[in-house]
């Protein structure tokens, strides 16, 4: 039976050091790639449109997830407004752009947890938090002291610091990644972030050092990797090349969802590259690549 290591980290106090060393990176903010010097402790939102409080959109059981997420009972999602990569693809831009949601204390936070581990979620599934770590981390005493003791899931967009996850080994059992581009110019066109891809490479080494891979136990995910890759039109996500990295440096073991839920939405819907939705022959080879590759643990939508 797993244990998730919060409950450890925090009967011994490091937890109350990780909170402390996040909430400081935020006076000038440094938590993620962008760097962008926010004193976001007085309130002044940064690149992420996001000051000292987390903004929540919405939580509750998602039966959307990858099956060893679900479970019977849902995965307990969390999704917090606004993002610190911003696609202009993005399918909840609502959430991400237009930063639509409410601000929470890390009590309220800590009840949304709570809330929905009592309700059965087999977890609690943290979607795009990268900027909101502090946050995150503030809020899990008071949850640990209401009795939470179900695995966390990191669920992001890889475009994250070395730095900012060491603060969460040990406390993230689940780090589900996406890895979304290879190509440096098409990130740079399509999210601002010409490195997305130096960072991802990082970030995810980082993650699988943490957690290894996916460990499943009575069908239900309690600690590992589990990387999803969004397939887009016209090649522009570099499946190929990012299948390759994952079996050669992270592990052929690794379970990957290849998703083919990409369509046009928000400010691509008039891109002359990927202004129309996945054609069924580019998901075929985008499997196919993943196979070729040699990963041994493909999602079995895939």
């Amino acid at each position: 039976m797993h244990t998730p290591g919060y409950l450890k980290l925090y009967r011994e106090g490091t937890l109350k050091v990780r909170i402390e060393q996040a909430v400081s990176a935020l006076s000038v903010c440094t938590l993620c790639p962008r760097e962008c010097g926010a004193d976001r402790t007085k309130g002044r939102p940064g690149f992420c449109k996001t000051g000292i409080k987390a903004r929540v959109a919405s939580f509750g059981p998602h039966f959307g997830e990858e099956s060893p997420l679900v479970g019977s009972h849902g995965s307990g999602t969390i999704f917090f407004s606004s993002c610190n990569l911003l696609c202009t693809f993005c399918q909840n831009y609502d959430i991400s752009h237009l930063a639509h949601g409410s601000e929470a204390t890390p009590e309220e936070l800590a009840s949304m947890m709570v809330e929905l581990a009592d309700s059965g979620c087999h977890n609690i599934n943290f979607v795009t938090p990268s900027h909101v770590i502090p946050q995150i981390l503030e809020a899990l005493p008071y949850a640990i002291e209401q009795g939470l003791k179900v695995p966390l899931v990191y669920n992001t967009g890889s475009y994250d610091k070395v730095e900012s996850l060491k603060l969460l080994e040990g406390i993230c059992d689940i780090y589900m990644p996406d890895f979304k581009f290879w190509d440096s110019a098409w990130s740079e066109r399509y999210c601002r972030a010409p490195d997305y891809r130096d960072v991802a490479l990082k970030a995810i080494k980082e993650m699988h050092a943490q957690v290894g891979d996916l460990v499943i136990e009575h069908g239900i995910a309690v600690k590992g990797l589990l990387l999803r890759h969004l397939v887009m039109p016209n090649g522009v996500a570099g499946t190929e090349e990012i299948m390759r990295f994952i079996a050669e440096s992270i592990s052929r073991h690794t379970y990957v969802n290849v998703m083919n839920q990409y369509r046009p939405c928000y400010t691509s819907v008039d891109d002359e590259i990927i202004g129309r939705s996945l054609t069924i022959g580019e998901f075929t080879r985008a499997v196919q690549a993943a196979r070729t590759a040699g990963i041994l643990r493909l999602d079995k939508h895939n």
